[in-house]
Order: C-alpha cells, then structure tokens, then sequence
C-alpha cells in the first residue's frame, strides 16, 4: 500500500479530470498516405538535427499515485487503423513463462481494435508464421489477419515499394542485441532503419547491441541528427516505486550524493550457454547488469568513465567455483567463460559515487536485486523492482524506515503507452530513454567489464 503524501501537480496529473479518471485520449491527426511515402525516401541530409538535454531531471515523469496497471486505462477509442511492423518474433516481443515480458501484449490493450500488424520480420519464418497463428486463434484475430512474414528488413522495404504500400506507424524492435546497435552488415539494423524509414518512430529493446561502443555511439548520433522518435525499453524507469523516488528527491530539492545497486541472478535457472559466453552474450554485466547500470545512472547522472573502476571473481579461482552449473562448461573456451562476482565503483561527473555489484551465485529461481540511492538526510532504498517492487524510505528525524508498494503498476505496459502517445500527441508522452541516453548505460557496462579484466590478479595457469 503506497503512503500518503500528496504527489506535486505533475504535467501528466495537471491533465487529469478533478474526479482522478484518466483524460481522453486526443485522436490522432490523419497525414495522406502520399505524404507519408514521401518522408519514407528523405534523405539524412534533408533532416535537421535534434539536441537532447541528458543533464539529470529528478522531476517525476508522471504522478506515482495513479494507478498504472492496463486495467486502470480506459478502452482504446475506435478510430484509423495503426500499423505497426514487429522486428523479432522471439520471448520479448510474444512473451513467454520466464517473465512478464511481453510487447504484442500491450500494443494490443493500448491500441484496441486499431492495432494492425503489417509485417513480422524474423528469419525463422516458421517461428514467425506460428506465433500470428496463434495469435489468429484469439480476440486480437484482426490485428494479425493479414500480417505479412519476411526474413530480412530489406525484404520487407522491397515488397513494400513493389506494392505502393504505405509504411508503418511504428516499427517494434525485439531483435537480439547481436543485430542491432552496430555499423558493419548485420549488425546496423538502426542505419538501415534509418535508411529505408527515416520518419517512422522506432522502439528498440535493450541494451542497445553488442557491438563496440565507438558504433554504438555513432548509432546514436545517427538517430539524433535523423530526428524521429526513438524509445529503448529500460522498463524500470517507469515503476511507479521510482518515479515515487523521483517525486521525493524533487519535492525535498535534494542531489544525489550515491547510488549503490546490487544484481544477483539466480544462475541455476540459466541454461542457456550463451549466457555463459563472453563472445556472445558479452557477459552478465552487459546482458544482465544493464538494467541497473542503467536505472543508477538514471538517478546520478552522467559518468566520468576515466573513474571506473572494477575487480572480479573469476571461473577458476576458488570463490568461483558453483556446483549447479546447468550448461557444460567445459564445451566454453576456458578465456570465453564469465565471472561469477563483479564490484565496480565509479564518480558521476556531478562528484557523487555509484556502487555496482553482480553477482552469479544464488540458485533456485529467484533473484535479488536491489537499488539505494543516497541524499542528505535520506535514504531511498528500492527492492524486488521485477516481481514485487517496494521501496523503503529513510528520512530526516527518524530511523525507521517507510514502506511504499503500489499493486496497480505495469512498467512494460507504460513504455508501450509512453511511445504510441509521443507518436500521437496523447495524454502521457512519456520516452524516459532515448538511444543516446541508452547507448550512455551500454558505455558504462562495457567499461566495468573491461576494468575488471585488466585488474585479473591470478591467471587460470596459476591456479592450482
């Protein structure tokens, strides 16, 4: 049950009806689909650059207090169809039992009746066919009915210029990170986007690849000269418990002076042997650890990458030994295998310190996972942000500590709303990551990562 101070007017709450209803969604303005294929053939060159302003705002971006859930949303209004292209055909984007993950499952609360899926872009055409089918099988049969599969983006564009047809409302990417973020073929799913739909509004997965962060960088800078809309889906800076964070920092004008995270997997669930190579999923910091890198940085702002620091626990020294491995590790190159420990600190170019721990050692199924951020007189402790988010506030003049937990919240289903409003001037327009900011949490998990590799104090040969 949340506290009860009252939130600040926020934008989104100064919107809102007197008696706390939601306030209707605007419709959409119509653009002639002969417009909209001009823009589709706009060059780089034509677009004017965009500033974004990434200096830390400790204003919530939306009232804590109102309910967030997709049951506290009124219907979808009836109106044009909304045409959106899914890139993915995997957990992310369909769901699975792994997680609450799930984005063709909010388009379709957030859209209603007017979502229509043009396209599935995946190269296991099978895969993609099956989904929609079963897709077809349910209520949401007219969002997928005439769905079209292809195995490349290129493939798409192609037919899609052989048909006249209109290009899409958005473009939905839940790709790996191996595809994107990067500028050598195969890799530059952004620049291509870029290339073939300049104007389509995109909403890409994190991290943003697994490429070097030079082209990550370069990616970024691509997008923001091209100047469409551009959401990356780093979910929990849309809990309800972290904008309350916010809220408190902002009401009592205070400045971070540190924020420690700690992320601890439960690694016996993981048997995916991908995970466990470096080469592939780069490691736990940058394929787990972005989440609270990124969700710490959120809070202390930019930082000073020189300062980074790190140490690590490797595979084959004796704190590193885990007996419920369920990949055969021994089928990993002995310098492609992960850690099981890495603590990093670090200094925010403002001068506050940022704490961040990973962890492969608990077993059964649970993780752990925590953030703390630290400011004069207070405490803001945040717990469990995935299943059962609660925070715990320390503030002056006590030691007890007050207990904050909203039931009614839905971080994946926000993002979702935040990005189709942005696009079409709705109630809450709220993108709390965009690629440059994105690709910033990606620099920051790839330098832990190389910090802790170059202070290795003992080598697989001298251990005995």
């Amino acid at each position: 049950m949340a506290d009860t101070t009252t939130a600040p007017a926020t934008q989104a709450a100064a919107a809102a009806p007197a008696d706390g209803t939601r306030p209707a969604r605007r419709r959409r303005s119509s653009t002639p689909w002969t417009e909209v294929l001009a823009m589709t053939s706009l060059q780089l060159g034509d677009t004017s650059a965009v500033s974004i302003d990434n200096a830390v705002d400790d204003e919530p971006a939306f009232d804590p207090e109102t309910p967030r859930d997709m049951s506290s949303y009124p219907p979808p209004e009836p109106g044009a169809d909304f045409n959106i292209v899914m890139i993915g055909a995997g957990n992310i984007m369909f769901g699975s039992a792994e997680g609450p993950w799930n984005h063709s499952f909010r388009l379709e609360h957030k859209l209603g009746p007017r979502l229509k899926v043009t396209a599935l872009i995946d190269p296991n055409l099978e895969r993609a066919a099956q989904v929609v089918e079963d897709k077809c099988k349910s209520f949401v049969r007219s969002a997928y009915e005439n769905c079209k599969f292809y195995k490349t983006l290129e493939d798409y564009h192609t037919a899609l210029v052989a048909h006249k047809l209109p290009p899409p409302h958005a473009i939905i990417v839940g790709c790996p990170p191996a595809y994107r973020g990067g500028t050598t073929k195969g890799t530059d799913l952004e620049l291509t986007l870029i290339k073939y739909f300049p104007r389509v509004p995109y909403f890409i997965e994190k991290p943003v690849g697994t490429c070097p962060v030079e082209s990550a960088k370069t990616v970024a800078r691509s997008l923001l000269t091209n100047g469409n809309i551009v959401s990356v889906g780093y979910m929990l800076r849309y809990l309800r418990c972290v904008q309350r964070m916010k809220q408190i920092l902002h009401e009592n004008n205070l400045t971070v002076m540190a924020t420690n995270a700690r992320y601890s997997c439960a690694y016996e669930a993981i048997a995916k042997p991908a995970w466990w190579t470096k080469s592939i999923d780069m490691g736990p910091v940058i394929e787990q650890g972005t989440h609270f890198c990124d969700l710490s940085r959120y809070f202390g702002g930019d930082v000073d990458m020189d300062s980074v620091s790190a140490h690590a626990v490797e595979w084959y020294e004796a704190p590193g030994k885990l007996s419920k491995i369920p990949v055969d590790e021994a089928k990993i190159a002995e310098d492609d295998r992960i850690p099981r420990i890495t603590s990093a600190v670090w200094k925010y170019t403002n001068g506050a310190v940022g704490t961040f721990q990973h962890s492969v050692s608990l077993q059964g199924d649970q993780y752990f996972c925590e953030l703390e951020v630290w400011a004069d007189g207070y405490l803001l402790r945040l717990t469990d942000p995935y299943q059962n988010p609660t925070l715990f506030v320390r503030r002056p003049g006590s030691s007890d500590e007050e207990r904050i937990q909203y039931n009614e919240d839905d971080p994946f289903f926000s993002e979702i709303s935040g990005f189709i409003d942005t696009i079409e001037d709705g109630p809450e327009p709220n993108i709390l990551s965009t690629f440059e900011d994105a690709a910033k949490s990606y620099e920051l998990t790839w330098a832990i990562r190389l910090a802790s590799e170059t202070k290795i104090v003992h080598k697989p040969s001298e251990i005995a």
